[in-house]
């Protein structure tokens, strides 16, 4: 199956050019560091791109000071990492081994060369991501959690980093690793933590702390203009972000919890046009922001938008969660749906510890050898049980309706039957939930026969309903029934305009769209030209009005 980027330990590298490395120095300066100078810290801001000419780099264990990985950086390799596109921190620290001769590049003026330059952006993005693959492969990081399988909240920062696509590492909580780290912290060694670098524990982490340390989340003074903004990050918000980054359109990003929407939850995507092996939703969304940001949009997350305002000259403000604002030319409703809450009660008290809406890697590690239980028959809910049966004893897949051909598709449900470790019971539904502190058992009811029986389970998943977020909009648009966006009305020439000028939706968000990955890739690519239209327009009819004023202004004269 594909993932974000190619095997660091395999790949066969291809060094810059002569011309390359000719105009980093051009752009650049020359500096020459001394043995054991610290190039990196976690948390430090990526804010130079560093090409050594002579010298070695290592990577160095932030806790024991020792080098932790036997490859090092040598001459005519680079440093750095993803987030030097995003203007974020670093994840390592590195170390020079010996006197060190590097050609520096502050990060604004290699970002302008990587545009100038396309075959060397791509060297380095290939480097870049086959790095950030092997962190993730290898968990190593300066983000490091304690405790991730006792506690709820360090596994909130676990799900957050995970399906960012963040590295971290994690250790148990009485692992001879735990307590080390503990007492090089001076904390309590039975506690469960959230240590950034080497000495900073964080108190009562969360991701949006997270996010700031790592430099994902943005503080926003007011006073920023963008000419669009993307509400949401899904397949439809990511590729109006590229498409915007590539047709020059100042663009930003905001997405509440991780990218990839609903499709950022599925282990495996088979059915998405050139990825013959396979994709997950997190590996795909991933590879479309880095190639976003390429092209200079920008992103922001955890950041929830809770407002929108029409002002007078008929540009947006959106307001945070947080209370700040942002304004912008246009605004693309990207913001997807999310799977309906059940009516069970104590659902909320085992979400997070034996109640998933995602399956991934990370809730993977809780299904080994136990028996899951998953609600839904769409794709999502058929990936999970193909991904899950291969960590749990067995896996029951619970239906509402008499058949899955209505709602799944037809290569999915076809290897679902004929998988031995998966059930499909048909006409079920959950009735109550079991447990103290985490999820230990529930009732499944037949609705044909009413008859009701008690499954032992840890692992509960739902991927049922399809509830549109859409209350931040404050009612400029109008809805269907249902709370999706409806499109195309007073538009004929754009399918993805709303009933208010310069607001568009895309993706599933938007009455009457196709659920799937490919259809919301391709509304959120195709949008940016009507929104390209209405910005431009925009700044016409207000130069026309500035030349009009001026006009006045000396006839009165």
């Amino acid at each position: 199956m594909e993932t974000i980027g190619q095997d660091l330990r395999e790949m066969i590298r291809t060094p810059l050019a002569t011309s390359h490395v000719e105009a980093l120095r051009a752009a650049g300066k020359v500096v020459t560091h001394p043995k054991g100078t610290i190039m990196a810290q976690p948390g430090e801001k990526a804010n130079r791109f560093v090409y050594v000419e002579e010298g070695e780099i290592e990577v160095v264990n932030p806790f024991t000071g020792e080098r932790q990985y036997a490859s090092t950086i040598g001459a005519n390799q680079f440093m750095g990492e993803i987030s030097l596109l995003y203007g974020g921190t670093a994840s390592l620290s590195l170390r020079t081994v010996v006197d060190t001769r590097v050609i520096e590049v502050a990060r604004e003026v290699f970002l302008t060369l990587m545009s100038q330059i396309p075959e060397m952006s791509d060297i380095i993005i290939t480097v870049f991501s086959a790095r950030r693959r092997r962190q993730l492969e290898e968990r190593r990081s300066g983000l490091y959690l304690i405790g991730e399988e006792a506690d709820r909240n360090v596994r909130r920062i676990a799900e957050f980093a995970s399906r960012n696509r963040l590295p971290y590492t994690s250790v148990p909580l009485d692992s001879p690793e735990a307590a080390a780290s503990a007492k090089s912290c001076s904390i309590d060694t039975r506690t469960p933590a959230v240590i950034f670098g080497s000495k900073i524990p964080i108190t009562d982490a969360t991701p949006d702390k997270i996010a700031r340390l790592l430099g994902l989340n943005i503080d926003f003074s007011g006073d920023e203009h963008f000419d669009v903004l993307i509400v949401g990050g899904g397949p439809a918000g990511v590729a109006a972000a590229v498409y915007a980054g590539a047709e020059g359109l100042c663009a930003l990003l905001v997405e509440d919890i991780a990218l990839g929407g609903q499709a950022g939850t599925s282990s495996r995507i088979e059915n998405y046009m050139g990825f013959p092996t396979g994709i997950s939703g997190a590996d795909l969304l991933w590879r479309g922001e880095v190639q976003a940001m390429k092209f200079g949009a920008r992103f922001a997350m955890p950041r929830r938008v809770t407002g929108l305002e029409v002002q007078e000259s008929g540009a947006f403000c959106a307001i945070f969660e947080n209370g700040q604002r942002v304004r912008a030319g246009a605004i693309v409703v990207a913001s997807g749906v999310q799977y309906r809450r059940l009516p069970l009660e104590r659902l909320v008290d085992f979400e997070g510890s034996g109640v998933y809406y995602s399956a991934t890697d990370m809730e993977a590690r809780y299904c080994k050898d136990t028996e899951v239980v998953i609600i839904g028959g769409g794709n999502s809910a058929g990936q999970a049980a193909m991904f899950l049966s291969r960590y749990a004893r067995c896996v029951r897949l619970l239906v509402r309706g008499a058949s899955l051909a209505a709602s799944m598709s037809s290569y999915l449900s076809s290897r679902l039957e004929a998988d031995r470790g998966i059930t499909i019971e048909y006409n079920c539904e959950v009735t109550a939930l079991e447990g103290e502190e985490h999820l230990e058992g529930l009732t499944i009811r037949n609705t044909e026969t009413g008859q009701s029986r008690k499954v032992v389970t840890q692992a509960l998943f739902i991927m049922v309903g399809a509830a549109p977020n859409t209350e931040w909009l404050s009612g400029l648009v109008k809805l269907d029934d249902k709370g999706f966006v409806i499109t195309g009305l007073d538009s004929p020439g754009s399918p993805f305009a709303t009933s208010h000028p310069g607001i568009f939706a895309v993706g599933d968000v938007r009455a009457g769209s196709v659920k799937r990955v490919a259809s919301a890739v391709g509304e959120g690519s195709v949008v940016i030209s009507k929104v390209w239209e209405h910005v431009n327009l925009k700044a016409t009819d207000r130069r026309n009005e500035h030349i009009d004023g001026t006009s006045r202004l000396d006839r009165g004269a």
